[in-house]
């Protein structure tokens, strides 16, 4: 077998992989981690599936500042820096960390879903998520061992309204 032979049957495979991870992800309700930079976002469209940038990893902007008032897309940056920093700063998948710091920042409580911190056996979950819904447009963070670095994303807000395709705990608790 030539190498251009073996290269395709890899690419092949690798996009089966790929295609496999999104599906199981889409039914779990996680996604798949993806980072992006506070520039890349994406349009909202109630229920329609948008493409992902590329992966990268986020950069926090360090001059960063709350909008009060402002869209997903210009509160991205600021989004992004909480979440990189809590990461940074050790706090893990502790959920409460994250919206505390996010409420502090002047992000709106009763906007905010999260994921639980640990699963139904005690253990810390392997992939934490987290949102806050602005304007028919969620910020989504998640962080977690699985996760790798830091993400923060722009979605659009889900058909039946919310951000997060999960039973959330109260926020903050």
């Amino acid at each position: 077998m030539n190498s251009l032979a073996l290269r395709s049957r890899t690419s092949v495979a690798l996009a089966f992989v790929a295609a496999t991870t999104l599906l199981l992800a889409a039914c779990t309700g996680t996604t798949t981690p993806e980072a992006t930079t506070p520039s890349a976002s994406r349009t909202p469209d109630v229920g329609a599936q948008q493409p992902v940038a590329p992966p990268v990893a986020p950069t926090a902007d360090p001059a960063a500042t709350f909008v009060p008032g402002g869209t997903a897309e210009e509160n991205l940056p600021i989004f992004t820096k909480v979440v990189v920093d809590q990461w940074a700063a050790g706090s893990g998948v502790n959920s409460t960390a994250y919206i505390d710091a996010l409420v502090a920042t002047g992000f709106d409580l009763a906007a905010m879903e999260t994921t639980s911190s640990t699963t139904t056996l005690g253990s810390d979950v392997e992939s934490l998520q987290f949102s806050v819904l602005i304007q028919g447009s969620c910020l989504v963070g998640q962080v977690g061992a699985s996760t790798g670095d830091p993400i923060a994303v722009i979605l659009p807000e889900l058909k039946d309204g919310g951000c997060l395709v999960s039973v959330t705990p109260q926020p903050g608790t």
